[in-house]
């Protein structure tokens, strides 16, 4: 996996009309999570850790695509998800 930098906190938090500390907030959720590293004057990278996600995406991608199909509204869908999940 090639290594991909994540835009800088001050970039994400314009784009998304959010606050500074927010994102920082998010970031270091997912550097606790190891899905990237965060590098002193070179921001977030994306870890090994986060290939299985990705192959991950197409699945919920997929998961989606039915669910609307079939009429569900996306907060149905998750309390369906969730449901099964704790069932686990």
């Amino acid at each position: 996996m090639r290594c991909v930098r994540s835009p800088t906190a001050r970039d994400v938090a314009e784009s998304l009309g959010v606050n500074v500390h927010t994102v920082l907030h998010a970031y270091q959720e997912l550097r606790a999570e190891g899905l990237i590293e965060l590098r002193r004057g070179r921001g977030a990278v994306v870890t090994e850790a986060a290939a299985p996600l990705a192959a991950l995406h197409a699945d919920v991608l997929a998961l989606v695509t039915k669910g609307k199909a079939l009429g569900l509204s996306p907060e149905t869908l998750s309390a369906y998800v969730k449901e099964i999940a704790h069932e686990r």
